[in-house]
């Protein structure tokens, strides 16, 4: 589908980490429904996002697929690039993308922990500064939003190099909520931060039962709960610096 079209009016999203059928790919597919056409990120899942990207032009959404590492900073730039010349334009950015990798503290090396802020923190800090940066050259602005964890607030154990990196998350997005509004009022920056939206597979049953009973609403979560909250956030232009927790009232609630 021919991409650059000046003709085409509705909005443009960009989603990182869209390949793979978890939380970024149903974020896709609902900006898709609400009208938003596609640029999907992905990595090691190209393939899916290039199935996605068809499935979806074949309802009529036009989408683009790019992918890069977000590790390497040159080519997370390129990307950007590469994004915002499919459309044009970028009004809407998504950071799904996140690396986690259970480990006990005594195996954590340095590497580790290099790698989890690296795609965690400092890729969500360059899309964020990169997209923005665009966003503030629109007269329209445009809207960011960042996904972090709940459980920062509360780490479980072995998880001692990812936690830190995407507790970042918060102040990474008040700082550029506040940075680029200063240079263009309608960009606005705000997070979500899932619960258990969508355990893994593999989850023994008892772990899977206590992760659901230790919520208020008693089950677990989806990823469309996560990305109905992402739309909120994209539509409601009266938001902005926000971190909103998604987690069926597992940050508030202590069995």
């Amino acid at each position: 589908m021919d991409a650059t079209s000046s003709s085409d009016i509705r909005p443009v999203a960009l989603i990182t980490g869209s390949g793979a059928p978890r939380i970024g790919n149903c974020v896709a597919r609902t900006l898709a429904v609400a009208g938003y056409r596609l640029v999907l990120h992905a990595h090691r899942s190209r393939d899916a996002a290039n199935a996605t990207a068809r499935e979806l032009e074949a309802h009529g959404t036009a989408a683009a697929v790019v992918s890069c590492d977000l590790a390497e900073d040159g080519k997370l730039v390129a990307m950007v690039r590469e994004a915002i010349d499919a459309f044009g334009r970028i009004d809407a950015l998504v950071n799904c993308a996140a690396v986690w990798q259970t480990k006990s503290l005594e195996q954590v090396t340095g590497d580790d922990v290099r790698r989890h802020f690296e795609v965690n923190t400092l890729a969500t800090f360059l899309c964020c500064q990169h997209v923005g940066l665009q966003m503030v050259k629109q007269d329209t602005g445009g809207a960011i939003v960042n996904l972090g964890d709940w459980a920062i607030a509360r780490p479980y154990l072995n998880y001692a190099a990812y936690f830190p990196s995407k507790g970042a998350i918060p102040t990474l997005t008040r700082d550029l909520a506040v940075e680029l509004a200063s240079r263009n009022p309608r960009v606005r920056v705000n997070a979500v931060l899932p619960g258990p939206a969508m355990l893994p597979e593999n989850l023994p049953a008892e772990e899977r039962k206590s992760a659901i009973e230790a919520t208020l609403v008693k089950r677990e979560g989806s990823p469309q709960n996560v990305a109905d909250a992402v739309l909120f956030l994209l539509r409601n232009d009266f938001v902005t610096g926000v971190c909103l927790p998604v987690d069926g009232g597992r940050s508030i609630y202590a069995p």
